[in-house]
């Protein structure tokens, strides 16, 4: 693929697989505003509940209480707090409708629907390999695990 150039020097890195990034452009990519955009969106969807209501919501229209059923281990504050974030962020709709008591159902927009495909797809790959993430996890946390200190580099936090 070749790269797309905006300004003379200046690589847009979407353009560039992961593995073939010139070096010299990811030290700068963390200050862009291209960066900033994805860490935003990270964070929008990057929750714990996110991503499986809009993959529940690729389904069709839900309640309320449907949804809290559906998603087991969410509690209706958090629920609310998500689907408002959905929401505000143009992802799901909300329909209010004047009965006794209120009948509130929810359902992605054009937007959300637009997420369906990649939400599928990391759903796939969490199936596909949950067996493999758990053995490493369980080879970690093993007390006979080999695992030292020496993966950070020096002069680093863990949390760099």
């Amino acid at each position: 693929m070749e790269p797309h150039v905006d300004r003379p020097g200046q690589v847009a890195m979407a353009d560039y697989p992961p593995e073939a990034a010139p070096r010299n452009r990811l030290a700068s990519f963390g200050q862009s505003a291209e960066c900033q955009i994805i860490r935003d969106t990270f964070a929008l969807l990057g929750d714990k509940w996110s991503l499986l209501i809009v993959r529940i919501l690729a389904e069709g229209t839900f309640r309320f209480g449907e949804l809290h059923r559906i998603v087991v281990g969410i509690s209706q504050r958090m629920l609310t707090l998500t689907l408002r974030n959905l929401e505000r962020d143009g992802l799901v709709s909300r329909t209010i409708y004047p009965e006794v008591p209120p009948r509130v159902e929810y359902q992605l927009t054009a937007l959300g629907r637009t997420l369906v495909e990649p939400v599928s797809a990391l759903s796939a790959w969490a199936l596909a390999h949950h067996a493999e993430i758990e053995r490493h996890r369980a080879s970690a946390s093993s007390p006979l695990s080999s695992r030292s200190g020496g993966d950070i580099e020096e002069g680093a936090s863990p949390g760099d």
